[in-house]
């Protein structure tokens, strides 16, 4: 970048007089004596190599060289004070850009409930949000692509990220309406051991692939998987045609399917968690400013109860309508 040809000091000393056309109110307005004003329009003239004014007894006028001189001098003054205050801005973490990969399950449960809340309190802030499962948000943490993640399960491995517990909820049997097992309130995991299974694939979720089949482990069974499903709502339309159960976070409930029961397992002690994610180095303040509001709200909006970090610090997000659209062109655009 080549180096500015005119100071701004005499620039902005130039726009002033160019409004006021009169030396001993330019020199007021700018808080200088006259004799200095006069030095820096002189100064001015000389590298732009042509009079700026022409001066009279009682008069003064723009030459045609500062009418020409003036748009671009006012403009340069105002883009320069636009970035100055943008700057500020997002450097206080009052605006800038922020991008956020979400678990899909997670637009059913806090992901409404926490934009919703965090546009509120910074609106000058610009989201955009990419809907991905957690092994590619993990990827995508590293890779600078994503500033924040929100996940299930997050991994034990990773000491360049830090982890917070959000939310934690049981796991559900997911059934065909016509499974014997639907009609009870309750299904106890051991009695899936003969039924074939739809589930997501491990190598996009390996913390909730290994809670799932762990579950089953402990039931005394291995799965049987027949097919594999990236998302839930994928997951559950194969389960309604019969294709398979599956064990899911409770909020997959409110994917609505006719042909899908939804019941409680026994035993309902195990639970999935869910985290956000951040770079621990991460210099954007505004990673700090959405850790504080998740660290701040509670499910109805209302302040969170001081809890510790960790699997203690569970909040439980208000539920929000409506599902969030993945931002065009994938993750890296804001």
């Amino acid at each position: 970048m080549e180096r500015p040809e005119l100071p701004l000091p005499q620039l902005y000393a130039f726009v002033v007089l160019a409004e006021e056309l009169h030396f001993g109110r330019a020199a007021t307005r700018l808080g200088i004596a006259q004799p200095p004003l006069s030095q820096q329009i002189r100064r001015l003239e000389d590298k732009v190599g042509h009079a700026l004014f022409s001066r009279e007894p009682g008069h003064v006028a723009l030459t045609p060289a500062g009418r020409e001189l003036l748009p671009a001098a006012r403009r340069a003054l105002s883009d320069l004070s636009d970035g100055l205050a943008t700057a500020r801005a997002v450097g206080s973490g009052r605006a800038g850009c922020l991008r956020i990969g979400f678990a899909a399950s997670l637009a059913l449960t806090l992901l409404p409930g926490l934009l919703r809340t965090f546009r509120q309190r910074f609106p000058d802030v610009r989201l955009t949000i990419h809907e991905m499962t957690t092994a590619p948000q993990i990827a995508a943490l590293h890779d600078r692509t994503i500033d924040i993640g929100l996940l299930r399960e997050p991994p034990t491995d990773e000491p360049e990220l830090g982890f917070e517990t959000v939310l934690s909820e049981p796991f559900v049997a997911v059934l065909p309406s016509t499974h014997p097992l639907a009609a009870g309130r309750t299904v106890e995991v051991a009695q899936l051991a003969d039924s074939p299974f739809v589930l997501l694939p491990r190598e996009v979720g390996p913390g909730l692939h290994d809670r799932i089949t762990g579950l089953c482990t402990a039931a005394g069974f291995t799965p049987r998987v027949v097919q594999h499903a990236v998302e839930w709502q994928t997951v559950c339309a194969l389960v309604e045609t019969g294709l398979g159960v599956s064990l899911a976070p409770a909020s997959i409930r409110r994917i609505r399917l006719t042909g899908v029961a939804f019941r409680r397992i026994k035993p309902g002690t195990a639970r999935t968690r869910v985290a956000v994610a951040w770079r621990r180095n991460d210099p954007n303040p505004l990673v700090r400013r959405l850790l504080t509001t998740v660290g701040q709200e509670g499910w109805d909006g209302g302040p969170r109860p001081a809890k510790g970090r960790g699997e203690a610090a569970v909040s439980r997000w208000r539920r929000g309508g409506g599902r969030p659209r993945p931002a065009p062109g994938g993750p890296g655009r804001c």
